[in-house]
């Protein structure tokens, strides 16, 4: 609410408006000075009298982090608005049957005037049309809402603005150990097998084929994330083109059957298809494949098309032979590391590189710029949901944020 508009007569806010956090206007009485669940113990460590300056020094952290700043700073906002205005109760005063309540306005923000955008538009924070929702929340969106609150209220009970937390009750998720991601390449080391494999030579038909597959093999490990078992298991016929839901562009995508038989859709972005097309043409095989295709993702090196028009379609290699050939490449990388006179420390880490390497570093590239769920979906971290538009739409964003973020890079 603006400091022009008077509280409603429950004390609250006035229910025609709300504004952004920092212009919140409340009576004292719902300002959280004397909320019940303000710690008495005397040892506060924050200056904070009321519950927007606590939430304020809370978001201070984060003032290093613009993204983690804003989407903190929405999610502590839509609380605090909510709290005053549905709950007529400060944010420090909330119980954990009030946290149960806002999980479900989440879902469904109502009265929509109030809290939700008009269609179509994206106004500033402070516009008079500005709401807090653009519409109702997906259940991963809440579940997000929910971690970021939870972590809000764990600092401000240790800050002893709270006596505690109330999301604590909630049902939690078995903590997962911390990742390992010390087995990837940083961006030296990946450039350099990627110059060893520019460097294979090329002069003779065998040579050839010996490059073009290591090339294909290493975009399908980088850009797709793959697994040695899932370039073993999966063909070439598992390429299909599916149209956006939206916009009606067509995007190519890979169906992978991978781990526990678990099968997810890897966004084949521009660049994976032209190498694909390239590797093809290698073979003497048409550009694209046809969906169902029965040829395998790797095709031996002595493989030679030999009927016409179809060819004989090969057995896919061996898990094993795959991994030989992922081994020799990093080899090669380490020893030209070496030749070149730079550090054994790092030419012995491209020596003990493998495919998992790869899918590490593929993640980690990811990480550092799109959206940690389109990084889940694509490794195949947790199943996907295909059956509703919503979640079709979402694997539209997805190819585009991988698409866009992710590239092999290929020097020619």
């Amino acid at each position: 609410m603006r400091e022009s508009e008077k509280p409603s007569s429950t004390g609250g806010l006035a229910l025609t408006e709300v504004a952004p956090l920092g212009e919140i206007v409340v009576l004292d009485g719902l300002s959280g000075r004397d909320g019940t669940n303000r710690s008495r113990s005397g040892h506060q460590q924050i200056s904070a009298a009321t519950d927007q300056e606590a939430v304020l020094a809370w978001l201070a952290r984060f003032a290093d982090s613009a993204n983690t700043l804003a989407n903190s700073r929405r999610e502590a906002e839509r609380l605090l608005l909510w709290s005053i205005s549905e709950r007529a109760k400060p944010l420090s005063s909330l119980a954990h049957e009030d946290l149960l309540m806002y999980r479900r306005f989440l879902a469904n923000p109502m009265p929509a005037e109030r809290w939700v955008m008009a269609p179509g538009r994206k106004l500033a924070r402070r516009d008079p049309g500005w709401r807090p929702f653009a519409g109702p929340l997906s259940e991963a969106s809440i579940r997000q809402s929910m971690i970021v609150l939870n972590s809000m209220f764990t600092w401000l009970v240790e800050a002893g603005y709270l006596a505690g937390n109330p999301m604590a009750l909630s049902r939690r998720r078995r903590k997962a150990p911390a990742p390992r991601v010390t087995r990837f390449l940083e961006a030296d080391l990946w450039s350099a097998v990627r110059q060893t494999i520019m460097a294979m030579p090329r002069e003779t038909p065998r040579q050839r084929a010996v490059y073009a597959r290591a090339r294909w093999l290493f975009t399908l490990l980088f850009l797709g994330g793959l697994r040695i078992s899932e370039v073993a298991g999966n063909g070439m016929g598992d390429f299909f083109m599916r149209s956006d839901a939206k916009s009606g562009e067509q995007r190519w995508w890979l169906q992978v059957l991978g781990k526990g038989d678990k099968s997810r859709l890897v966004p084949a972005s521009t660049e994976m298809m032209v190498e694909l097309m390239n590797y093809r043409r290698s073979l003497e095989l048409s550009d694209l494949p046809a969906q169902g295709e029965p040829s395998p993702l790797l095709y031996p090196v002595a493989w030679r098309r030999t009927t016409h028009p179809a060819p004989a379609w090969p057995a896919p290699l061996t898990r094993s032979a795959v991994h030989g050939i992922i081994k020799d490449i990093f080899g090669q990388a380490a020893n030209r590391w070496l030749a070149d006179g730079r550090g054994d420390a790092q030419a012995e880490k491209l020596r003990a590189g493998s495919a998992h390497w790869l899918r590490h570093t593929a993640g980690s590239n990811l990480a550092n710029d799109i959206d940690l769920r389109h990084v889940r979906d694509t490794l195949g971290h947790a199943s996907l949901g295909t059956t509703s538009i919503y979640v079709h739409g979402e694997d539209d964003a997805r190819h585009d944020a991988v698409s866009g973020a992710h590239r092999v890079s290929w020097d020619a």
